[in-house]
């Protein structure tokens, strides 16, 4: 895999979250519009915007914080939401929390052994996680930005309005979880921890037509990834729902297996009729990550069981190691352009920081599309 590198630069009053952590140790996922870079930190309850500043430069780092365009909780204002997903369409920024369960920490240095061992047997909720939504992307022609709003004007009909929106949800669920708990496949994982190979997603395409395409990083069930493929819709209350998918069998959702050898979701990117999906271990461990090319997904006309024959491997993206291990792994994939990737790494090493604030991404070529028939 040849790469070439591209530096992110962050801004140092921005770049630091209460605990101390920088924006660019947890990068969670990234999207590309125009001359804008946006990524988010899965410890944050903020989106990161990014601007092309050199050839393999992006800089002029601009924060819009969610609490400012959604309705969100108190909790969740306060609180990471955990963002895995981001995704773009008719002028509309999709956001998507993880929904999973998080399981406590142990901390092995600790004196009282028997109270880490208990922290094991605590599994949390945040609802602050619960998050599917969307918000007004439009571009600012004076400054050649992408900006966020939580309501603004059509850019080309008139007299219609684009207003921020989420999903219905209650302090403990949402629409689509409400759902999901009733699944043969995946009720019995939804009160498993994500790092558990428990309910968590990662990964978000969203298709011209407003369908939304969802990875999940875990339930793998004997090998199989699932993507789930969902309608929202404005209620008359301006909430979002999900509507009747044409050919689904659960009827408001499409489920879509897909042999990847094991591994989970971690990004999803549509490209044409096709979705590139990243690829990687679903439980906490350093293991192979990988993208793949799924050929006419958005064609799919009811649930599928995608076999290898059906995917294409394209590449395998190095992952830390030995003295490295737990580092630079490859959490979001944006679109560089129509032949290249970029991929960003959560917990990079070192060598990925060439300066204070500063972070390099991986950008790839992706090999050519399979002709279509």
């Amino acid at each position: 895999m040849r790469t070439q590198p591209y530096t992110l630069h962050f801004n140092p009053k921005l770049s630091l979250n209460e605990a101390g952590k920088h924006v660019r140790d947890g990068l969670s996922t990234v999207l590309r519009t125009g001359d804008n870079l946006w990524v988010s930190c899965d410890e944050r309850t903020s989106i990161e915007r990014l601007r092309l500043t050199g050839a393999r430069e992006f800089g002029q780092h601009c924060r819009y914080q969610l609490a400012d365009l959604l309705d969100l909780t108190n909790e969740a204002a306060d609180v990471e939401i955990d963002i895995e997903g981001l995704g773009e369409s008719d002028h509309y920024l999709w956001i998507i929390g993880s929904h999973s369960l998080k399981r406590k920490q142990p901390k092995p240095d600790d004196a009282d052994v028997a109270k880490q061992i208990a922290r094991l047997a605590k599994v949390e909720e945040e609802p602050s996680r619960y998050l599917l939504a969307r918000v007004p992307l439009l571009l600012n022609p004076t400054t050649g930005d992408y900006e966020l709003h939580k309501e603004a004007p059509h850019p080309t009909q008139v007299g219609q309005v684009l207003r921020a929106a989420q999903l219905r949800a209650s302090d403990t669920t949402n629409d689509l979880l409400d759902l999901l708990a009733q699944d043969i496949h995946l009720k019995l994982f939804m009160q498993i921890p994500g790092k558990d190979n428990g309910f968590d997603i990662e990964g978000l395409a969203v298709a011209p037509d407003g369908r939304l395409f969802i990875g999940l990083r875990g339930p793998v069930l004997r090998g199989w990834a699932v993507v789930l493929e969902v309608l929202p819709r404005e209620d008359k209350h301006g909430r979002l729902r999900l509507a009747e998918l044409e050919g689904a069998t659960e009827k408001f959702y499409k489920k879509h297996f897909l042999d990847l050898g094991g591994m989970g979701l971690r990004e999803l990117r549509q490209q044409g009729p096709d979705l590139l999906l990243l690829a990687g271990p679903t439980m906490d461990l350093d293991g192979t990550i990988a993208v793949y090319r799924w050929p006419d997904a958005l064609r799919c006309p009811q649930d599928s069981l995608i076999g290898p024959t059906k995917l294409q491997r394209l590449f395998d993206v190095p992952h830390g190691s030995g003295p490295t291990a737990g580092q630079d792994k490859a959490e979001g994939m944006a679109l560089l352009d129509a032949e290249h990737v970029l991929l960003v790494f959560d917990s990079p090493t070192d060598a990925r920081k060439p300066a204070p604030h500063q972070v390099t991404a991986d950008a790839v070529k992706l090999p050519p599309a399979p002709s279509q028939p």
